[in-house]
């Protein structure tokens, strides 16, 4: 049944790409938010490059990820981000640029109609928030933060999930999860935008709801039968960091869409908080009485990266310090105190991702400057006397947590009454190099 699905997914594709001339026409006229191209080289060159080094956060969150898990996981493991780029591309391409980015429905939820194929996405025209670059640099860019989203959540669920399973939750995952969250963040009709939410590079959007879809594929699929493994190869661990912490400026002060002041406070506030956030917690492990280790020194970067991504284009630097510190500390506590015995988040997904990108929504809402962005209008930070801001923060995490969750465990469910999500007893003792791929160390 499988091969038959397979078989008509690609026929259907091969031929709607073959034959999309006769439904997929260039607009004459503008639509909604898509204005005429400014061109300017600088701000287009800098955006090719920052799109490239956003997608080698994928590969890079590979190596991460698959350093941390038993030897036999390590291909499947790494496989599942790489995955993720060749299956969202696809997807983002036929109809998720246009859930994303569309008219929009409701505040909600954008029309793909108009953008099917990547219809209307030209490299003559321009996003209304990014006026500088051609149109389709901008559709490409955002791919690559929906390729990532779905490929962080794979660490909660490492060394037990049947891959062909996995691969239909992240097109669901996309469909339902990712492209309403990105829709009303980053469209200027999205709910969240109209509340005036800052989330300056993907805090909600990428985060909170891989936070949150880890938490829930983490308590649906149940423990590991040995939960406790040595990491396959921590020298992984360290080149993944290297690579996300490179990526991120991409990530981050790509998100300013121009080679503008704005991406270099960004690119600034970027590598500090990475910076502040790995000293706090190999700090604080030795506060607590545990040796300064690399896998220690590497995730608290990494949730550093993760806790200024909302704020990066909003805080000054002292203020990146303090979010890099203050994320790290409420992380690493969180590692520790999680009820590791009872719900098996594999890599701390959840702990560190969903708890990094909520620290960071909130103090966004705290350290907010219009000094920095005059985006923030006059409802600056808490620290600045205004509580408005930080409410309208608040009021987002609270949302977004609750549809992230319970909309994955919804989907995890709905994916496991069609294929079942996790491997057999022996299967997960063979491993899944071997047992889905057939390959091995």
């Amino acid at each position: 049944m499988r091969k038959i699905i397979l078989s008509v997914i690609l026929i259907t594709i091969l031929l709607l790409s073959i034959f999309s001339i006769s439904f997929v026409t260039e607009s004459k006229t503008l639509g909604a938010h898509v204005v005429e191209l400014k061109l300017d080289t600088g701000d287009t060159a800098w955006m090719v490059v920052a799109t490239a080094f956003v997608l080698l956060m994928t590969p890079g969150l590979g190596f991460f990820y698959g350093g941390m898990v038993g030897k036999k996981n390590v291909i499947s493991t790494m496989l599942q981000s790489f995955m993720a780029m060749v299956i969202v591309t696809v997807l983002w391409v036929v109809i998720g640029f246009g859930l994303c980015f569309g008219p929009s429905i409701g505040g909600f939820i954008g029309d793909p109609s108009s953008n099917i194929f990547f219809q209307g996405v030209s490299a003559n025209t321009a996003w209304e928030l990014a006026p500088t670059i051609p149109m389709i640099l901008f559709a490409l860019f955002q791919a690559k933060f929906a390729i990532i989203t779905p490929a962080l959540i794979t660490g909660a669920f490492a060394e037990r999930v049947r891959f062909w399973a996995y691969l239909l939750f992240m097109v669901l995952f996309i469909l339902f999860i990712y492209a309403p969250l990105c829709h009303m963040t980053w469209h200027p009709d999205g709910m969240f935008f109209k509340w005036g939410v800052l989330d300056f590079a993907g805090g909600t959007v990428v985060h909170m709801s891989a936070g949150w879809a880890a938490l829930a594929g983490a308590i649906f699929l149940g423990k590991r039968k040995v939960q406790k493994v040595n990491p396959a190869r921590i020298t992984y661990v360290l080149l993944g960091t290297g690579l996300l912490w490179f990526g991120w400026f991409g990530f981050n002060a790509g998100s300013a869409v121009g080679a503008g002041s704005l991406a270099a406070q960004a690119l600034g506030t970027t590598t500090i908080a990475a910076a502040s956030a790995a000293m706090a917690w190999v700090f604080l492990d030795k506060i607590l009485g545990h040796k300064l280790s690399a896998m220690g020194a590497c995730i608290g970067a990494v949730v550093g990266l993760v806790a200024i991504t909302p704020a990066a284009g909003f805080v000054t630097m002292p203020h990146a310090l303090a979010i890099g510190i203050i994320a790290a500390v409420i992380s690493n506590i969180v590692v520790s105190k999680f009820p590791k015995g009872k719900i098996d988040d594999a890599l701390d997904v959840f702990a560190c991702h969903g708890v990094g990108g909520m620290v960071g929504m909130l103090l966004t809402g705290v350290f907010a400057s219009k000094s920095v962005n005059s985006v923030v209008g006059d409802n600056e930070g808490l620290i600045y006397g205004d509580a408005t801001l930080f409410l309208t923060q608040l009021k987002a995490l609270v949302l977004v947590s609750i549809f992230a969750f319970v909309s994955s465990y919804v989907l995890f469910f709905i994916v496991n009454k069609i294929t079942p999500l996790r491997v057999t007893e022996e299967k997960e003792e063979l491993g899944l190099d071997i047992s889905q791929h057939g390959e091995y160390l």
